[in-house]
């Protein structure tokens, strides 16, 4: 009998905003039961009358994912035979991985402080890193986490967290936030392009909606 293959994980992959190098990957112990998507449409219209712009778009629609991430330390294992990563603090590894995805660095913050006591003010902070929501090869996302809650659910003898869930919200970036020559633009173009390529395999009959023409 076949081994059967583990489930396809989602999670986030952060990267170098310059080089694309990979700097850490924060997968999911559980996919998601659900995951709810709002699209937003850019209108250029300011409203109803508005004729001459009631069908122009003037950028993508802003997109938000809304899911939990469910972690749990007794169900985690180490890989290639290492040792559980979870052993002796519990789950705050894989939660600082995630909640630090939302802070400057903190040598980052140290070079401000002591630009600011030299008397100096940096024009535009770091860039941090890319974050890329990863749902499967078809969904490969630039993001910003917009929302972040933790529920601790359980705790070991040390009061370290063993199982929690991560309430997430998350806005995919455009080529409006971030342009054409910067590489969230250009995963998100080709994010775009894909759902494009997929809207156009369903058989286009109009008889099929009951539209006979004008």
């Amino acid at each position: 009998m076949a081994p059967t293959s583990e489930p396809l994980r989602g999670g986030f992959v952060l990267l170098d905003p310059e080089q694309g190098r990979v700097l850490r990957v924060v997968p999911f112990q559980y996919n998601p039961d659900t995951l709810t998507r709002t699209l937003q449409p850019q209108g250029v219209g300011g409203g109803a009358g508005d004729r001459l712009e009631a069908l122009r778009l003037k950028g993508p629609p802003h997109e938000t994912f809304k899911f939990d991430a469910e972690f749990d330390a007794a169900d985690q294992l180490g890989s290639g035979g290492l040792p559980n990563p979870t052993v002796g603090v519990g789950l705050f590894g894989v939660l600082s991985a995630l909640e630090t995805a939302v802070y400057p660095s903190s040598a980052q913050l140290l070079h401000e402080n002591g630009l600011a006591g030299n008397g100096m003010l940096e024009i535009a902070p770091e860039e941090a890193p890319l974050t890329l929501l990863v749902l499967g090869a078809r969904r490969v996302v630039p993001v910003r986490i917009t929302d972040l809650s933790v529920t601790e659910e359980a705790y070991d003898g040390d009061l370290n967290p063993v199982r929690a869930k991560v309430a997430l919200t998350v806005r995919t970036l455009t080529v409006d936030d971030v342009g054409f020559t910067h590489k969230a633009g250009a995963l998100y173009l080709r994010y775009q392009q894909d759902k494009e390529r997929l809207a156009g395999l369903p058989v286009s009959n109009p008889a099929a909606v009951g539209f006979t023409g004008i």
